[in-house]
């Protein structure tokens, strides 16, 4: 199943390549920056924690040691936790970068884009409202593009939503299509909990 989970991934990183790439004027992503692997709950499906597994046995026992303390480090804060929703640190970010880039989850693939909620509103990411994607053409206290904004650039490219949510990136259809199954979906810490 892995072998055909690829194939997806093959077919998402694509689309997500020529979303990004039509977007340039508003993306400010570039490496180091990883104001989206912190402070989140990064949903992950079974078959998406399974891949990340196999590429995270891959790397050296340095890499291993440090990603084995991250969690067990964000596992004992979550057991201490009293809230509601756990946010945490991405525990396979090290010194700032991705260490099993090419077995990140679906979430971590889309960030950034501008996308659809359930109620059909677009929704910038949230690094926006500290300067990065889409602040450059988005109204922070509306949440809505700003025209005046978007005309001062003077680019061909439109700011446009994608319907990239996760429920829709994991849905029965591209199981069908691609021969998959991606089971249960939780945050991405509690597959590490015994």
């Amino acid at each position: 199943m892995l072998n055909n989970y690829k194939n997806y991934l093959e077919f998402l990183n694509e689309k997500l390549d020529k979303f990004f790439n039509n977007q340039k004027p508003f993306i400010f992503c570039k490496e180091g920056c990883c104001h989206c692997c912190k402070h989140a709950q990064f949903p992950y499906s079974l078959l998406e924690a399974q891949y990340l597994l196999q590429g995270a046995v891959t790397l050296p026992q340095e890499t291993q040691d440090i990603i084995n303390k991250n969690l067990a480090d964000t596992l004992a804060k979550k057991k201490k936790y009293k809230g509601k929703k756990f946010l945490y640190d991405c525990p396979f970010l090290i010194n700032n970068a991705c260490s099993v880039y090419e077995y990140r989850g679906i979430v971590c693939r889309s960030f950034g884009l501008m996308t659809y909620d359930e109620n059909n509103n677009i929704k910038a990411p949230f690094c926006s409202d500290i300067g990065l994607n889409y602040s450059n053409v988005l109204n922070i206290r509306t949440r809505k593009i700003s025209t005046r904004k978007y005309k001062k650039l003077n680019v061909k490219e439109e700011p446009l939503g994608f319907n990239i949510s996760y429920k829709f990136l994991t849905n029965p259809e591209f199981e069908k299509k691609y021969d998959i199954y991606f089971g249960e979906s939780k945050p991405l810490i509690e597959w590490f909990e015994e």
